[in-house]
């Protein structure tokens, strides 16, 4: 099996730690043709997106398939809860993530560049940030994961998504509070980057989303 893709994606990084808390070896390469958009990626995914995996020579695309996938497929440690609820408790907390949360971040990156800020769109963007991680907290159990005492699937969502965010309000000077400031959310945090099998792949994603920024920022 091949990920191709960039750790500066958070799916990306969501499909990596998913494979290194289920103990397998998945590289990652860069797209085939040098482009998401080239001829030979778009046969193995004609959305043209990343993370896309290609497993007995066809591409499987979005994150979320992809680690379940894995889950069905792969030996190894399991992704996700064995119990019922749990585990569509896990796939809720990555459902929010994708719907609720990442859904903010365009309207931090729009505004990026002080003189051309849109103060109410940050603002409002701000506000469904809070929002969205109190639907996440609602979510959790008592941890010190998302749902348990281990990394599933909903931690491997949240936490690259969740760095993300932390740096781009860092670096934009937004004025919006930390959405991850409550105590629940604090502990999962700590736990996820505390984590041997998570750490990795935050701290890889961290290099790779830095770059981009830097990139990003020499173009405004």
């Amino acid at each position: 099996m091949k990920l191709y893709g960039s750790l500066a994606s958070p799916y990306v990084a969501r499909v990596a730690m998913f494979a290194k808390i289920k103990g397998i070896d998945l590289p990652l390469h860069e797209a085939p043709g040098g482009s998401i958009k080239s001829p030979e990626f778009l046969k193995l995914n004609p959305m043209g997106k990343m993370p896309t995996l290609e497993a007995n020579g066809q591409g499987l695309g979005e994150s979320t398939i992809i680690c379940g996938y894995l889950e069905d497929t792969q030996a190894g440690k399991p992704g996700l809860p064995k119990d019922p609820l749990d585990r569509a408790r896990s796939h809720l907390v990555a459902r929010i993530t994708d719907l609720y949360i990442a859904q903010q971040i365009g309207a931090f990156f729009r505004s990026m560049n002080p003189a051309k800020r849109d103060a109410a769109a940050v603002e409002a963007a701000g506000k469904e940030l809070a929002k969205a991680y109190g639907y996440v907290e609602q979510v959790m159990g008592p941890g010190p994961f998302c749902i348990g005492s281990v990394p599933t699937l909903g931690d491997c969502a949240l936490a690259p998504t969740t760095a993300m965010v932390r740096k781009i309000l860092a670096a934009g000077n937004f004025g919006v509070e930390d959405p991850t400031r409550s105590p629940r959310l604090q502990a999962w945090w700590k736990a996820v980057e505390g984590n041997a099998d998570c750490q990795g792949v935050l701290a890889a994603h961290a290099e790779a989303f830095d770059a981009f920024m830097k990139q990003m920022a020499a173009r405004r």
